[in-house]
Parts: structure tokens; sequence; C-alpha cells
């Protein structure tokens, strides 16, 4: 008995190029499916910030503050400032902007900003910030 050998069909330009393109395919979907998480990770830390900011609306009324979210921020308005946390890629950017200041609103850039690693850290940082504006 021999065995038969197949002749093998040769590699072309259309092979190589599906190769290549599904290999792409695969690798964008990875990229997509991470940012995908981080995205909803970012979004759940600024969730918790806020619950933990909202959790005491007593001390947010007596001190003329307000909490709200847009998607990955998080802030704390007073009619003098505000303290903003932002979440992307897993940290957070803490910032303190005048409102004071006879600028267009939106427009001043922050008097203070620190970036933290989670939501126990923002959460300390915006407290620092509040402490420095009431005093």
């Amino acid at each position: 008995m021999t065995a038969k050998t197949k002749k093998q069909k040769p590699f072309t330009l259309k092979d190589a190029f599906e190769v290549e393109f599904a290999r792409r395919e695969m690798e964008r979907r990875k990229r997509d499916e991470a940012e995908r998480k981080q995205q909803e990770e970012d979004l759940a830390r600024a969730t918790q910030l806020q619950a933990a900011l909202d959790a005491d609306p007593e001390f947010l009324h007596a001190r003329g503050l307000s909490v709200d979210r847009r998607r990955y921020t998080v802030n704390i308005d007073h009619q003098d400032y505000r303290i903003a946390a932002y979440f992307e890629a897993g940290k957070a950017s803490v910032t303190l902007s005048d409102k004071r200041t006879p600028a267009t609103p939106g427009t001043v850039a922050p008097r203070k900003q620190q970036t933290v690693e989670s939501v126990e850290e923002a959460l300390q940082i915006m407290a620092q910030f509040l402490v420095d504006e009431t005093r």
C-alpha cells in the first residue's frame, strides 16, 4: 500500500488577505470588548461615588450643595464652586472650579486638580476640596 499525497494548493494573495483580515478583525473585537468593559467599570465607579455623596441629603442641604451625575462625571455644585470627579480608564480626575469668576461657565480652568485610583480616594479628595472652600 502506498499513501497518496495530496498536492497542497499554493498560498495566494487572497488567502493571505483573508488571514490578515480575520486577524485584524479579531484584534479589533478584543479592543472593543476591553473598551466596553472599562467603560462599564468607570460608569459603576461614578454611580458608586454618587451614591456615597447622596447618602446624607441633610448635610448637602445645610451647605447649599447639590449632587448630580452625567455619565462618567459626578458633580458637587455650590453657587460659588463646583467639585467634579471624572472617571476614565480606571482612574478619576477630581477638580475644583470657581464659579465666582466673570468668565463664561465651563471655560474656567480648574483651580485644583488631582488624579486618584479609587472611589474612596475620589471621595476623600472631594471632601478636602470642600473643606478648603468652606474655610
